[in-house]
């Protein structure tokens, strides 16, 4: 890497032109075209095989695997007819990723010829290898069997790459001593419990016909599209996702206006291509736009059923990448890739409803009079009080403790926000009263020609960790790079410990003679006593809050991963998955084991690089400068001039400091005698990331010293302003 590489990379993204744009066809003739949908199989499956895999997929019933075989054969002949050669199962292990293994259709007969087969027991069951993937402990190296299992109720689908077209089939991952290994086991069983608790409650409420509960997900991708030439110049950025070093421009995102500005043009064909793709798949995207950052965007879905949409997640992330590298980009999904700007998140909407009586978290036009509604969202006040704790946790990753706290992303701290309409409900009914509501208003702004629409009863606080926003709640501490399955578990989970308390006090109280109404009241008022602390409208971002929250509320505030993932490890913790049977105290275990490595891993390569880049980069371009600077001013004396030396001295000491810096941290990265792995973990929040920090500084600062023409790494401004 040398200045002449960047200035080579400057001019090549310059030169570089948007692909052509293709013609949009109609969303209609597009929409699933690569999805094997319940009604292409209704038109290649026998009448009672798409009636029992429709009832399977609409009802949660129980799959009848003596169908296998009829439903194998229609998918194998449609996935032939769209091109494809083999198939896979795809599945979502604990590393974040998506795994898959393909295998081909291809059978050969004993006279050589082939023939494709694809069999109803490789439908629904593969055998990958399970110790090649982390598990925590749950197998040693030896014991590598593992299972994979259809899951119905996730369409399977072709993918289409330069390299050809696969089957991709959804399925859930486990041991072969039936430990799940992976993301959507957990969730699928998250599901099914909040379902069964969210049935009691319906039916205690005197409903008679209650279809399955299901909680719907959509989620908000925020990432940052950089040229390709000076991501591949950057190997912070191939290595990490994240720059190690680079000091910020100028320009940032100070002048607000890159948040909904005019797309790039670059940008917009990416994006176009990116939608036809989801739509082709099935995905429903719905919102694209500038975010607050230069280089940053979002793009959001719309919501659907929980385990489908974290499939769909996986894949937006995917095709967000792979789109990326074909029209001359980097795709940076690292929730803080840059320092001094925004960073990027993931904000989960979650709600749970059903066919019968609709979306449970709709407060209606009277919130106050609306009973179900109340006992719902009271249910989630109390779920999020008790383990708000573990809320932070399942958001824990080394690079999202970048983010949160930063005054651009909601704090540590857990809260809920109701806006003001629902906490003046809520603080009637801690007063033993409901009197009412504030009805929407109008707003009338004054001008004949512009419409008077109706006016939200609440404002938003986008400094609120969980916001409710209507008829939803908004989880916005997720990272941009995480999968939504883990965040969607914990909500499910907590909702249905609390719905099963709900269920239980509900029954107590009218087998005691209290009516429906005067017990649901009791319930309200309960939670409110206990739980009304959790609930928070002011500035998330302040330093009052922050202590109020901690030392009046008994909030917890864990700063970092460090101090967040052992909450995965607490009794209490333990015996509420196990109660509500996601998870087992031994498949727990093994998450918080694999997520503390993925976090020393992470904090470990991030070290590693910032010795190799300030050493083999950083340093010898501060030398050559500081050379040619001593030069002049030896030159200078010769003729009779004297020049100015505070400038060659300052680089001279910032260079010495960054020098020790890099010393201080490997020396201190050489550690290796802990005695947990939460104190390790303790060791590279504490020690390591503090080291890097002072190094970074350092290096940045040099760069403000150093010459243009010296300095051999892409700079900020570069990668975020040059298009």
């Amino acid at each position: 890497m040398s200045y002449g590489t960047r200035v080579q990379a400057i001019s090549q993204v310059t030169d570089r032109k948007p692909l052509p744009s293709k013609i949009p066809q109609r969303l209609e003739a597009l929409w699933a075209t690569d999805v094997f949908t319940l009604s292409k199989m209704q038109a290649s499956l026998p009448k009672d095989v798409f009636k029992s895999v429709k009832n399977t997929i609409l009802t949660g019933g129980k799959l009848d695997v003596s169908i296998a075989s009829a439903v194998a054969a229609a998918m194998k002949d449609w996935a032939t007819s769209k091109g494809a050669l083999y198939y896979a199962h795809v599945f979502y292990p604990m590393t974040n990723a998506t795994a898959e293994k393909h295998d081909g259709f291809i059978s050969v007969q004993s006279d050589g010829s082939v023939i494709t087969e694809f069999t109803g027991k490789v439908l629904v069951q593969g055998e990958p290898d399970g110790s090649s993937f982390p598990n925590g402990g749950l197998r040693s190296t030896f014991e590598a069997r593992g299972y994979t299992a259809w899951d119905v109720t996730s369409p399977a689908y072709v993918m289409e790459t330069d390299n050809g077209v696969t089957l991709c089939i959804p399925t859930v991952f486990i041991s072969w001593t039936g430990e799940a290994l992976d993301k959507k086991t957990p969730l699928l069983r998250s599901i099914s419990s909040m379902s069964k608790a969210a049935t009691r409650v319906l039916k205690l409420l005197g409903h008679t016909e209650v279809a399955p509960v299901n909680s719907s997900c959509g989620a908000e991708q925020e990432y940052f599209l950089v040229d390709a030439h000076f991501a591949h110049s950057r190997p912070d950025l191939l290595l990490t996702g994240r720059t190690l070093f680079g000091k910020p421009a100028a320009k940032g995102q100070q002048f607000d206006d890159h948040y909904f500005g005019a797309i790039p043009e670059r940008v917009q064909v990416f994006m176009q291509e990116v939608e036809e793709r989801m739509y082709r798949l099935g995905i429903p995207a719905k919102t694209r736009h500038n975010e607050v950052a230069p280089g940053q965007f979002e793009i959001a879905p719309f919501f659907e059923a929980a385990n489908v949409a974290s499939d769909h997640q996986q894949l937006i992330m995917t095709l967000l990448k792979s789109t990326a590298k074909k029209h001359g980009f980097v795709c940076l999904l690292h929730e803080k890739p840059f320092a001094g700007i925004n960073g990027s998140g993931k904000h989960v909407n979650w709600s749970v409803g059903n066919a019968t009586q609709g979306n449970l978290l709709d407060p209606g036009d009277t919130p106050h009079a609306n009973m179900q509604f109340l006992l719902f969202c009271g249910a989630v006040i109390r779920g999020v009080h008790k383990y708000g704790a573990l809320l932070r946790a399942v958001v824990a990753t080394a690079s999202n403790d970048h983010r949160l706290g930063a005054n651009e992303a909601p704090p540590a701290i857990i809260s809920v926000y109701l806006g003001s309409q629902l906490e003046k409900v809520f603080d009637q009914i801690s007063q033993g009263r409901i009197e009412g509501s504030d009805a929407p208003g109008l707003m009338d702004l004054g001008v004949d020609t512009l419409p008077v629409f109706p006016k939200d009863p609440g404002d938003r606080n986008r400094t609120s960790p969980f916001a409710f926003t209507g008829n939803r709640f908004e989880f916005r501490a997720v990272g941009s790079n995480q999968s939504v399955s883990g965040p969607l578990v914990a909500m499910n989970t907590i909702l249905a410990d609390s719905l099963t308390w709900v269920a239980d006090n509900l029954e107590s109280r009218m087998k005691a003679g209290e009516d429906l109404k005067t017990a649901a009241q009791g319930v309200l008022k309960e939670i409110m006593d206990k739980h009304r602390n959790v609930i928070f409208g002011g500035n998330g971002y302040s330093p009052e809050w922050h202590k109020m929250a901690v030392e009046e509320r008994g909030l917890a505030n864990l700063r970092t991963t460090a101090d967040a993932l052992p909450v995965l490890k607490a009794d209490y913790i333990e015996e509420l998955f196990a109660r509500m049977g996601v998870l087992t105290p031994v498949e727990l275990e093994s998450r918080f084991d694999v997520y503390a490595e993925q976090y020393l891993l992470a904090i470990e390569v991030e070290a590693k690089l910032v010795v190799s880049m300030a050493k083999t980069i950083i340093y010898p371009a501060a030398v050559r400068y500081l050379s040619e600077l001593s030069l002049a001013i030896a030159n200078a004396a010769a003729i009779g001039i004297e020049m100015d030396k505070e400038r060659a001295q300052t680089v001279s000491n910032l260079i010495k400091l960054l020098m020790d810096g890099v010393s201080k941290l490997s020396e201190a990265m050489a550690k290796d005698d802990f005695d947990s792995i939460e104190e390790h973990m303790q060791y590279s929040a504490q020690t390591i990331r503090p080291l890097m920090d002072k190094v970074r500084e350092y290096a940045d600062t040099l760069e403000g010293e150093v010459a243009d023409n010296f300095w051999p790494l892409p700079t900020y401004q570069e990668m975020l302003f040059v298009k």
